[in-house]
């Protein structure tokens, strides 16, 4: 009886509540909504700081972006145990939706995105005491989305491109590579107009406009806009912003968290290990990285990607004016024979192993330097712009821009990379010194000199892309030359990935990318 009447009762209580929807839809009174929340400078900061937590999600800065910018390069590789991975890194794509590779990225991305036009939005309605401080936190999110825009384009090139903050039934127009770029440009150069020059000691790691200014001239760059990629380095290089940069001493301090946020540092993601947990949208979210410990050599890591053999013998071909190895190679590479070249070396406290056979292993923000294991909170943070990658770019656009020998000051800023490891100038080097003789031959050297000064820093794919190695068969050859990956791929289509056919599927006004 019992029963029957409990029952009776839960029938009545569902019917009740089936014809009246809005018992159902009680907002939680505690739960900010756009209607609540968007109201204050506080609220400004806070959703600014929600767009700065997507560095801290896995198809971001964590983990997966160094697997496409850094594996898929002529410099690394993967020979995974996990199949499906280390064919997205060989330009074999079974699964268009692969989640750790596709489809995480592209969320991640966007939620990204998301987060900054949510900023666009609502915080030009906030009155602020100070407008310098509303500029600056527009400039940020600017800047972020800017960033982000950046690496899809250099991974998908067609995506739709959103400014303000989405709907869950929306259905973006796609557009092209081009569309994107001058969309990119545009946050770029409002953004450099209101960042601070330097931020005090609280608020580093914001971008700076030196920051802004360096990413427009790596966007104008990969347009070939030689003109416009130099007006927007030369700040950096020969303007007032030359002030503020310098190479640090030691190479290696570049990757290293004791002495991060240095003078080189243009623009660094920001790791610590204080919440070693999930990844999630939650109170103390995990803010390390993700990359040690995917990269360690076998048995103290994943090693689920490694560099390629060629840039070790790269770096042995020219010694020091000392006569002594590049210490770039020191720095940037486990090797079989590191510890016959560089005599005291060990790898996390260990002897080389036989289990490790010929193979080579990342050293680049390892945390070989201070403990013998890694996990997934590596306190390392990612410089994603350093001072010597924008005085090789700024090299090149003065190349580019110039007929006959190349000028100057573009071999000076190349040597001044050189010197600061050791090496001689080009001019006197026994190897290098004909680079001199020609625009051509001085920007196929700078192709090399860019990669032994910034290998697994994840820029190669944006100067493969750039140059366009894999646009003819002779380039491809090359490329394939130092990676037997590159055999799988297809020119006028490999150069990008496939977009996430979920996505496809459920935009009508998104076509999947061409001949995939």
């Amino acid at each position: 009886m019992k029963k029957i009447l409990l029952y009776s009762l839960l029938v009545l209580v569902l019917s009740i509540v089936s014809c009246n929807e809005d018992l159902i839809d009680i907002e939680n009174p505690n739960f900010p909504t756009t209607d609540t929340f968007w109201k204050t400078p506080d609220d400004a900061q806070l959703g600014l700081d929600a767009a700065y937590t997507m560095f801290y999600k896995p198809g971001s800065w964590t983990r997966w972006i160094y697997f496409r910018f850094d594996l898929t390069s002529d410099e690394g590789y993967s020979q995974s145990p996990w199949n499906e991975l280390k064919e997205w890194t060989r330009f074999i794509y079974f699964n268009y939706n692969f989640w750790e590779g596709n489809a995480w990225i592209w969320r991640d991305h966007y939620k990204a995105i998301f987060r900054c036009n949510q900023v666009l939005d609502y915080v030009p309605e906030i009155e602020f005491s100070s407008q310098a401080d509303k500029d600056a936190i527009l400039a940020q999110a600017k800047f972020l989305r800017a960033l982000y825009y950046y690496n899809l384009v250099l991974m998908f090139d067609n995506v739709p491109i959103v400014l303000n903050a989405s709907q869950p039934d929306d259905t973006p127009e796609q557009s092209t590579a081009t569309q994107v770029y001058a969309q990119i440009k545009t946050d770029l150069q409002d953004a450099a107009s209101a960042l601070p020059e330097q931020w005090n000691a609280a608020n580093l790691g914001r971008p700076t406009k030196g920051a802004a200014l360096a990413l427009l001239g790596k966007v104008h760059m990969q347009m070939h806009e030689w003109q416009e990629a130099k007006d927007a380095l030369s700040w950096l290089v020969e303007g007032a912003g030359a002030t503020h940069y310098d190479l640090v001493d030691n190479y290696k301090h570049n990757f290293m968290h004791t002495t991060e946020n240095n003078k080189e540092s243009v623009f660094e993601i920001q790791f610590s290990d204080v919440n070693p947990r999930g990844d999630g949208d939650v109170p103390n979210q995990n803010v390390g990285s993700n990359r040690a410990q995917f990269f360690a050599p076998r048995g103290i890591g994943w090693s689920d990607g490694q560099p390629r053999r060629w840039l070790v013998d790269e770096y042995k071909k020219e010694q020091t004016v000392d006569g002594d190895i590049d210490p770039r190679l020191q720095a940037s590479i486990f090797y079989p024979e590191l510890q016959t070249d560089f005599p005291g070396e060990k790898i996390y406290g260990r002897d080389w192993e036989a289990g490790w056979g010929a193979d080579c292993f990342f050293r680049k923000y390892q945390g070989d330097y201070y403990r013998n294991h890694e996990d997934y909170y590596s306190p390392i943070n990612f410089r994603v712009i350093r001072y010597a990658d924008v005085l090789l770019l700024y090299a090149e656009c003065l190349a580019e821009l110039s007929s006959g020998t190349p000028p100057a000051l573009a071999v000076e800023l190349v040597d001044r990379v050189r010197e600061r490891v050791g090496l001689p100038t080009l001019a006197n080097s026994t190897l290098y010194a004909s680079a001199l003789n020609s625009k051509e031959a001085f920007l196929k050297r700078l192709q090399m000199e860019r990669s032994l000064e910034l290998c697994l820093e994840g820029v190669r794919w944006a100067d493969l892309k750039r140059w366009g190695l894999w646009d003819s068969q002779d380039g491809l050859n090359e490329l394939i030359s130092r990676d037997a990956d590159f055999t799988n791929f297809v020119v006028g289509k490999s150069s990008r990935m496939p977009i996430p056919q979920t996505e496809v599927d459920n935009n009508p006004n998104l076509d999947q990318n061409p001949m995939y």
